[in-house]
């Protein structure tokens, strides 16, 4: 089964495919937390369980202005659903407005997302989390946050850390 759906009021083309192990939804395409918690209740009891360092997710709001996040995640996906619940609620907690843009990209689980979304990401893992300033890539957190999605975040986006972010050894 496969259905797109097209949110009005915020623009989003979303494609969603059923039939995954465990009954586990594909939402592929640019989406938003209310477009996976509408479609997937796992998600949103995640993120209501989600525990974030407040201090750290409220400093988001300090960051300098002008970066550009791409998160690209796997609806289908345990690592995805815990590190981007996690986000969700420190970008609740940080509250609006943000100095950053930030998108979420849903993906199947090749990697792949329509019109090119995922061209040139080099995507590997999910959940990644692209940060780039100027439209050069300043880094990117893979599949995992060691100190914490908001504090790793944050360091990319102060430019404390550059690079790749992660628990893997293979990256």
């Amino acid at each position: 089964m496969r259905a797109t759906l097209f949110l009005g009021v915020l623009g989003l083309l979303v494609t969603v495919a059923g039939g995954c192990a465990g009954g586990a939804r594909v939402m592929v395409g640019v989406t938003s937390r209310a477009a996976i918690e509408g479609e997937l209740p796992n998600w949103r009891d995640e993120i209501a369980r989600a525990s974030v360092d407040e201090d750290v997710a409220r400093s988001l709001r300090d960051v300098p202005p002008g970066a550009e996040v791409d998160v690209f995640l796997g609806t289908w996906c345990g690592d995805s659903r815990r590190v981007v619940a996690r986000l969700f609620r420190a970008l609740e907690v940080a509250g609006e407005p943000l100095p950053f843009s930030i998108r979420f990209v849903g993906v199947d689980r090749s990697k792949v997302a329509p019109d090119g979304l995922t061209d040139g990401v080099g995507l590997r893992f999910v959940p990644t989390i692209v940060v780039r300033r100027g439209g050069a890539e300043v880094g990117r957190i893979v599949e995992s946050a060691p100190r914490g999605v908001e504090t790793e975040l944050r360091a990319l986006l102060v430019g404390e850390t550059t690079g790749t972010i992660s628990l893997r050894t293979d990256l």
